[in-house]
């Protein structure tokens, strides 16, 4: 960046000195004057200079008030200010730097030296100019970046879901209306003052990415059983059963190329555990409680709420009330008692995200 035709005010109730300024700076660079503190500030807020010459000893208003009011207004902060003048003890110097003035020249000066100050300060004041935008355009790069791969990844996540639902007789509409029940479900949770540490804008935006990868391991279940018409038989539901593993072991081998990260551990809790249930009595560990984690919880109504309004070659779609009621009956078997009280006061969302994803509509 050329520093020549930079601006500079020079500020200063005495003529002669003015006329030295302009004479050793006119030739390099575009010179406004003031004559005293006020006249300076109006100057300012007409026209920002690059830099500013001021004197110290002015009627009205001294160099150090002027100073003094420039650095207090984001507008004229950064301006860089070199004082200039005759008062040579160190007080009067050490506070014009700590009001934030660049530099303290004392008259009489010389010329070469003042010359070079005013174009080191330029310069600084430049460079630091083009820092800034190298370090705003590499902000705007890295977020523009990050949003890419973000979207890379939910499209890669679509479509591993999509792929295990070819597989299954559900549809690419369960896939959307799962996450949008999962983001719903978090977002009432948190709005009635639950698992608030936990529930963080990032966690839920993981969830709603993970959602769809709760089934996953249905890739690895045998035709004969997942596609099967009528009622499994108990062997065959032990194989079934066995989907949360061959989910939680897959994402698990992601982890290990990728490395752990907060979207693969929710992924797997999801995958592994949105069959357990509240009393113990589900599976793959027939954990309890709260040895349940929250993600496979939340999960477990999201999954069975969908399954209960859908169209399944064993069954016909419940009504939602019906689905609702069901989801009522199984509080504190099935389902957490708190996430069944969160479901209650947003169903009328639930189900409106059932008809908007309802492609037999």
């Amino acid at each position: 960046m050329d520093i020549k035709n930079s601006k500079i005010l020079i500020v200063d109730d005495t003529k002669s000195n003015i006329d030295i300024l302009l004479e050793s700076l006119g030739m390099t660079y575009d010179i406004f004057v003031a004559m005293n503190g006020e006249e300076a500030l109006e100057a300012v807020s007409e026209e920002l200079p690059d830099l500013i010459l001021l004197d110290v000893m002015m009627p009205v208003m001294d160099g150090y008030e002027v100073c003094k009011i420039l650095k207090k207004s984001e507008r004229t902060k950064d301006i860089p200010i070199i004082f200039l003048s005759a008062i040579k003890n160190i007080q009067d110097k050490t506070k014009a730097f700590e009001l934030g003035a660049v530099d303290y020249i004392t008259k009489p000066f010389e010329i070469t030296e003042l010359k070079a100050r005013v174009k080191n300060h330029l310069e600084l004041k430049f460079a630091k100019i083009m820092l800034k935008n190298q370090k705003d355009n590499l902000e705007i790069l890295v977020k523009e970046r990050t949003k890419e791969l973000l979207k890379t990844r939910a499209a890669m996540i679509y479509s591993l879901s999509a792929l295990a639902e070819t597989r299954d007789v559900e549809t690419g509409e369960h896939i959307k209306r799962t996450q949008y029940y999962m983001k719903l479900l978090a977002l009432t949770l948190r709005k009635m003052n639950i698992f608030t540490d936990y529930l963080t804008n990032e966690t839920i935006d993981l969830l709603f990415e993970s959602a769809p990868l709760h089934d996953i391991g249905k890739v690895g279940v045998p035709d004969n059983i997942l596609l099967k018409k009528g009622r499994l038989t108990k062997q065959e539901f032990e194989i079934m059963k066995k989907h949360t593993i061959y989910g939680m072991k897959a994402i698990e081998t992601a982890e290990k190329e990728l490395g752990k990260n907060s979207f693969l551990k929710l992924a797997k809790e999801i995958a592994y555990t949105h069959h357990e249930k509240w009393d113990g009595t589900g599976y793959p560990r027939g954990l309890k409680g709260e040895e349940i984690p929250i993600s496979g919880r939340m999960m477990a109504i999201v999954d069975v709420y969908d399954a209960l309004i859908s169209e399944r070659v064993y069954k016909e779609a419940y009504t939602h009330e019906k689905s609702k009621n069901l989801i009522i009956k199984e509080k504190g078997k099935h389902f957490d008692p708190i996430v069944v009280e969160a479901f209650l006061k947003c169903e009328e969302e639930f189900y409106n995200i059932k008809e908007k994803f309802n492609k037999n509509k």
